[in-house]
């Protein structure tokens, strides 16, 4: 199978070189990685110019976007850029960060997954970060669910759910989405993938707000919202992310915001999350 590969980067002069070495040395190599270089202020560029000169498969595309720095909006709208730039003769197209290291085998286990079941829409392993000298488990989401930092889509999938949001709560998003439209979603335990910089820890403030206003833009209504308020702030061991939740969703309804799914799409995701907490409250 033929893996393009888009990596949104903005000064990760410390990990891209890591990043790309893994890739490099992939099992079963990529036959296309855009680095897209959103104005990094260090020594980003040059590192993926160096890697560009020796490997005939690797670009670097230079863009302009915000400074701010909010979840979601900018790393999208840098990944969009390079995504335009690629042709259609892939099968698996990958959203990666600029911070990862992976297994050598990644994209070839991932390409097995693929050919094994045509049903299968998205693909992905788990992120681990380094606590007192070990790699564990990044334990921020479900298992079931897919991280942000190693998206790895079929094309047919990719075109259905017509792309990716740039919004906050897009790797939500696009899940929810592509089983709207009877994809599968796996992900493989064995693939560990080393997360070099811990999530999160540039966000600004306005970024909490932003969470609530991703569940208003996915129509999961207040009750909804509270529940998924209620167990991401738990998740995080921060309880008045909470309040920081719901103010979000609030000021999102005032203005109505607008929605980033159908009226019908909407109506299968709140069904679909709902049995989800329903079967686990039957446990």
């Amino acid at each position: 199978m033929d893996f393009y590969i888009v990596i949104p980067c903005h000064n990760e002069a410390s990990f891209i070189k890591k990043t790309l070495e893994s890739l490099v040395t992939q099992t079963l190599p990529a036959k296309k990685i855009v680095v897209v270089n959103d104005q990094s202020t260090d020594a980003s560029g040059e590192i993926i110019t160096a890697f560009a000169k020796a490997y005939t498969y690797i670009e670097l595309l230079d863009i302009t976007s915000s400074d701010e720095h909010l979840p979601g909006s900018k790393v999208i709208q840098a990944f969009h850029k390079g995504y335009v730039t690629l042709d259609d003769n892939y099968d698996i197209v990958c959203k990666f960060d600029a911070d990862l290291i992976f297994p050598s085998n990644y994209l070839e286990t991932i390409a097995e997954s693929f050919e094994k079941n045509p049903k299968i829409g998205m693909a992905g392993g788990f992120c681990y970060i380094e606590k007192n000298g070990e790699w564990v488990l990044e334990n921020l989401t479900n298992k079931d669910h897919i991280r942000g930092a190693l998206k790895a889509y079929r094309k047919e999938c990719f075109q259905e759910i017509d792309g990716l949001k740039a919004a906050m709560g897009w790797d939500t998003i696009d899940e929810l989405l592509a089983k709207y439209h009877g994809w599968e979603i796996i992900t493989v335990d064995s693939l560990q993938v080393k997360h070099l910089k811990p999530t999160g820890n540039t966000y600004n403030k306005a970024a909490q707000f932003k969470q609530g206003e991703a569940f208003y833009r996915m129509r999961y209504g207040f009750l909804l919202t509270s529940f998924a308020s209620a167990k991401l702030a738990n998740r995080k061991g921060n309880y008045s992310l909470l309040k920081d939740y719901l103010h979000g969703y609030f000021r999102a309804k005032r203005s109505n915001t607008k929605f980033l799914v159908s009226e019908k799409e909407g109506e299968f995701i709140r069904k679909l999350r709902w049995d989800g907490i329903k079967s686990k409250l039957s446990l």
